[in-house]
């Protein structure tokens, strides 16, 4: 048996061998020889890329030095949209998670959405990348909620807490600061198209560090930009600004304290999860009605009116209303007199005003990415 140094886990060995470039059994492997280990484990969490292999009877006193576990930045929820496909995605993404060091997950439950899994990932593009091979290679339909990045919380106890999920920011009254990612972000782009950057830079909190002109037509642009408002259309906006000719790097920096509060979102006064965000409060207002607005677009009209709210703790900064579906209920009188028309127009709001106490809303899926479409509207 081995001891895995750094996850902990013991793994009893049943076979060792090299690639020959098949996989071919050997008795032992020497010092400089590449193999593998066949071992019997059945949960792959302790079991990490990068990790120190050693003998229980013999054990160092530290793991090989260099090795360091990757910090995801950016996290989003992913659920199977049929249900039963819940423990076919638990077992894909452990496959992924045991070849892919710098992905993770964890099984979390939305009221909204069900069962699904909190994934975290280096950026935008490892997490498309892992949707779309669990899509198309594995044959999972997923829901994927709009991606948010990690921040760091102050309480006025002192503590430092690590936030990936809107739902999990503590009451306001308990946060002493709220801290937000920032990157150092380098654009190479065409000299015409800098004030165009500068001014998308500086809507996005930017903080301008440098310029360099690299030849008569080309330039590069230095900015501290927060990662969230990076992530969400940062790199399409640059191609859009640039006719396809931008492109653009960055770098984690640290954290940085910053206005942020946790925006909520009622659908009939019912506080909906999955859609929750973390915003400046500068563009809290200016968001909350971008997506309210999207959501009466996604929601469908039911028979009773349904108000879409975005709410700051107990204060609403935006409303819309979807109307309810209206049912000529008069069509089969013909003239007459009015009273038995108005019986009917009676008759009618009594009923919608029972469906709009007891009526459920039905969201659909698409109306959990408006979060990540109305952000991009703006």
């Amino acid at each position: 048996s081995v001891v895995l140094m750094r996850g902990g886990a013991k793994l009893d060995i049943i076979e060792i061998g090299q690639f020959t470039p098949h996989m071919k059994a050997v008795k032992s492997l020497g010092p400089g020889q590449v193999g593998y280990l066949v071992s019997g484990a059945k949960e792959l969490d302790n079991v990490h890329v990068g990790d120190t292999i050693a003998n229980p009877r013999n054990l160092p006193e530290a793991p090989l030095p260099g090795y360091q576990k990757p910090q995801q930045m950016v996290f989003c929820g992913m659920y199977p949209i049929e249900a039963t496909d819940f423990e076919k995605l638990r077992e894909e993404l452990s496959k992924l998670s045991l070849n892919d060091a710098s992905f993770s997950f964890v099984p979390e439950t939305s009221d909204a959405l069900g069962f699904g899994f909190r994934c975290g990932f280096l950026g935008m593009l490892h997490m498309e990348i892992i949707q779309q091979r669990l899509e198309q290679e594995f044959n999972i339909d997923l829901l994927q909620t709009a991606p948010n990045v990690t921040y760091e919380i102050l309480e006025r106890n002192a503590e430092i807490l690590h936030i990936d999920n809107p739902q999990d920011v503590p009451d306001a009254s308990r946060i002493d600061e709220f801290r937000e990612p920032i990157a150092l972000v380098t654009f190479i782009l065409p000299a015409e198209n800098i004030g165009t950057m500068m001014q998308l830079c500086a809507d996005r909190r930017g903080i301008y560090k440098n310029t360099e002109y690299l030849g008569t037509n080309r330039a590069q642009l230095i900015y501290e930009l927060p990662l969230a408002e990076i992530v969400y259309d940062m790199y399409d906006r640059l191609k859009s600004a640039t006719r396809g000719y931008g492109t653009m790097d960055y770098e984690i920096i640290g954290f940085r304290p910053a206005d942020l509060v946790k925006m909520d979102i009622l659908v009939k006064g019912e506080k909906v999860d999955a859609l929750s965000t973390i915003v400046h409060r500068s563009q809290s207002e200016r968001r909350g009605r971008a997506l309210v607005k999207r959501l009466k677009e996604e929601i469908s009209k039911h028979q009773f009116e349904i108000p879409v709210q975005a709410a700051i703790g107990g204060k609403i900064i935006a409303r819309e209303t979807i109307k309810a579906l209206r049912k000529n209920v008069t069509a089969k009188c013909y003239g007459g007199d009015i009273t038995r028309k108005r019986k009917l127009w009676e008759k009618q709001k009594e009923g919608k005003k029972r469906l709009k106490q007891f009526g459920q809303v039905e969201i659909p899926q698409k109306a959990f990415l408006a979060v990540l479409d109305a952000t991009k509207d703006e």
